[in-house]
């Protein structure tokens, strides 16, 4: 059995290589490379949202860990990411997102806040953001990645992490965003059928290990008294600020804006906004309510040897018929692969777009080698934060997501709808969110940790407090600077508001 799980991803593997030598094929520009040229459908596009949305760090990291924590409380993160992180965002930003974009011949969220409020400094910041704070989100996707395939296929830890790094490099940087969005609607099938076969079987073994059925494993999961860590925030607030921070980190997250970038027109946006809200039911349903169950299968002097981290990986491997195993592993390697992609061609374009000038300066061929090159590096430095077993995947996750949400969610938002937003509100707005992550991350981590007797770590239960934190300011900063200050020009309002032919925005 563990052949025929190593021969599945092999294959699975090989697939995947031959769509990244497909995809180059059509690959002659950057737009092409980092959107597609513009051209992908309601359902690709839809499958690209949530594959990106979710990845290892779900069906590992948050499934187990807060399962075991809050049990079927989990299930308020199910409603917020279904509703606000997938639906609203729909209906909210695509339309709006894809026709400004076009208008001012914007490939990426710098080159919006640039063209939007009038600033190149602006642009070059959001571009180091984006870069240097997508790292630590990349390095703990490597890491959910890397314990499921220690876990169920028994591949060391480490040369799970250099084989997906390496597999991540050739396939983005061979077939760049075509690649991706071939392989999207295959990747959230699967994510779609293992995450309704995982709650089946879940609920069976569970009512087999419980020894009263299903009935009794409800009772064990909603009886059971889970002791917060000392000093921790209490149960509500610590679910509630997952619930903002999964929910509204969407919003703002240039790898998720990135889709509406790249539809092939407003008429497709209505029937992807249906298909987007139904897969992100089914996998974060599929998640959440079966992590909910490791309260069954485990004791927490077993949550205590094995690490919260590892909880799904292990429920997986011990619990399962072998043969779901095999179609979890890949809905893992699924999800994961999609949202490396996206962080990788996000990454890779702050630089290659944003700072070094893209196709203005170095030209078609140019720009389109720098952004492969820095695809390379984007994942050889995620490698190596990643080699290190960190012991808070949750809130690396945590961290980046409440970082670079923070930095962009306001500008963003209030760009696209509020004519009176002005430059300085958005430079406030993003300080605001950056500072607010980082300051507020540290300063509970340092809190926490004198408090409890233990060195200096991020692993205190406060980081995703202080990431729901930095969306949530940066929205009220925003408007109360933007009255204090001078209106956009007229011309400025007309590039980003006008209905007329697409503007070039200044250099």
């Amino acid at each position: 059995m563990e052949a025929l799980k190593i021969s599945v991803v092999v294959i699975y593997i090989a697939i995947l290589l031959y769509i990244a030598v497909h995809g180059a094929r059509r690959t002659r520009s950057t737009s092409d490379f980092f959107l597609g040229g513009r051209s992908i459908g309601p359902w690709i596009s839809a499958f690209a949202y949530g594959t990106t949305y979710f990845s290892a760090v779900l069906f590992v990291g948050y499934a187990g860990k807060l399962g075991w924590s809050y049990g079927f409380g989990t299930l308020w993160i199910v409603a917020g990411n279904v509703l606000v992180g997938t639906l609203l965002a729909w209906v909210l930003l695509a339309r709006r997102t894809r026709r400004m974009t076009t208008r001012m011949n914007a490939l990426t969220m710098p080159e919006f806040l640039q063209a939007r409020y009038g600033s190149v400094a602006l642009k070059r910041f959001s571009a180091a953001v984006i870069f240097l704070f997508l790292l630590p989100y990349a390095a703990s996707v490597y890491m959910g990645l890397s314990y499921l395939f220690e876990n169920v296929l028994g591949i060391d830890y480490n040369l799970a992490l250099v084989a997906m790094a390496v597999l991540t490099a050739i396939y983005l940087v061979t077939g760049g965003y075509f690649a991706v969005t071939l392989t999207d609607f295959v990747q959230g099938s699967i994510m779609l059928a293992g995450s309704c076969l995982l709650v089946a079987f879940v609920l069976s073994r569970a009512g087999q290990v419980s020894g009263a059925g299903m009935a009794g494993a409800f009772d064990a999961v909603r009886g059971l008294q889970v002791p917060q860590p000392p000093n921790a925030p209490p149960a509500w607030l610590g679910l509630l600020s997952l619930v903002v921070l999964t929910s509204l980190g969407p919003l703002g997250l240039p790898q998720m804006v990135q889709k509406f970038y790249s539809i092939k027109g407003e008429p497709v946006i209505k029937k992807a906004a249906v298909v987007s809200t139904v897969f992100a039911l089914v996998c974060t349903f599929g998640a959440y309510f079966s992590g909910a169950f490791t309260r069954v299968f485990f004791s927490a002097e077993r949550v205590r040897e094995i690490g919260a981290d590892n909880l799904m990986p292990v429920l997986i491997n011990d619990f399962l018929p072998a043969a779901l195993t095999i179609i979890i592993l890949l809905l893992i390697l699924s999800a994961s692969m999609s949202t490396l992609s996206s962080l990788v061609l996000v990454s890779s374009s702050a630089v290659a777009i944003d700072l070094a000038g893209g196709e203005g300066r170095l030209g078609e061929k140019g720009s389109t080698l720098l952004m492969r090159s820095l695809c390379a590096v984007f994942v050889g430095v995620s490698l190596l934060i990643a080699l290190k077993p960190w012991t808070f995947i949750v809130n690396m996750m945590a961290l980046s997501w409440g970082t670079v949400t923070g930095a962009f969610i306001a500008p963003y938002i209030y760009g696209l709808f509020w004519r009176r937003a002005t430059r300085a509100g958005a430079w406030a707005a993003m300080l605001a969110g950056i500072a607010g992550s980082l300051g507020l991350s540290i300063g509970l981590s340092a809190w926490w940790s004198g408090s409890v007797g233990k060195p200096f770590s991020l692993s205190t239960p406060w980081v995703p407090f202080a990431g729901a934190v930095s969306m949530l300011v940066p929205l009220a900063v925003l408007p109360a600077v933007s009255f204090l200050t001078r209106k956009p020009s007229p011309e400025a309002l007309e590039l980003a508001f006008g209905e007329g032919e697409a503007v070039t925005p200044p250099a």
